[in-house]
């Protein structure tokens, strides 16, 4: 009887720090920024990646490994997506033909075979270096210098406002896709347009999409 009470004693801490345990990560979470405020973020995700503000509603983070994988290749698809942002308002500035959805129909006078050679040549040697080198180092890099950085800019704050800036070019190269889709207008020239007569052109479009579509 008394070495079950002093094994009861002994277990009753245990059983008392959980609550007191749940309670620090809770009020911890609270005090780093998430995307929802008052949000308690999923585990896997402890606020020390840049831009990492607890968002990953479908957990395929839940794996370290592949988190820090899907990071990366966040980062990657941000900047090509800031790249084309800067490409589509670019041409559209300065009148350049054709328009950005039409550029890949253009005939550039080079064989369609032996520029996908190039490509596939080029970009399977920058892809496999980026890749031997992440595996290496976990950062990223360009052929051999990981991390990249020829200006010297690197800092924890340019890398939280390097991934903000790669989603929001992420979002908005899907808002150019899908009005180029229903309007055959480009970005500058959509706005210009909407902010003539906003009500009449959200309505019309909505309702006239297959007559816009045959622009």
């Amino acid at each position: 009887m008394a070495a079950a009470l002093r094994s009861s004693a002994l277990r009753a801490p245990t059983r008392a720090s959980r609550p007191a345990r749940s309670a620090v990560r809770v009020a911890a979470a609270a005090g780093r920024p998430t995307w929802l405020p008052n949000l308690n973020p999923p585990a896997h995700l402890k606020g020390e990646m840049a831009g990492d503000f607890g968002f990953d509603p479908l957990g395929l983070g839940a794996d370290p490994a592949r988190l820090k994988w899907f990071a990366e290749a966040e980062k990657t698809n941000g900047r090509w997506a800031m790249m084309a942002v800067v490409g589509i308002l670019g041409t559209e500035l300065l009148g350049v033909q054709p328009s950005w959805w039409e550029a890949g129909g253009k005939d550039y006078g080079v064989p369609m075979g032996p520029l996908t050679a190039m490509e596939f040549l080029i970009m399977g040697f920058l892809e496999t270096k980026r890749y031997q080198g992440f595996k290496e180092t976990g950062s990223s890099g360009l052929i051999n210098q990981f991390p990249f950085d020829p200006a010297g800019m690197y800092s924890k704050d340019m890398a939280v406002k390097e991934v903000k800036n790669g989603r929001l070019a992420m979002v908005a190269f899907v808002g150019f896709a899908v009005q180029a889709l229903a309007s055959r207008t480009g970005p500058i020239e959509g706005l210009t347009k909407h902010l003539s007569n906003p009500g009449y052109n959200i309505t019309y479009t909505l309702t006239h999409l297959q007559d816009v579509n045959t622009y």
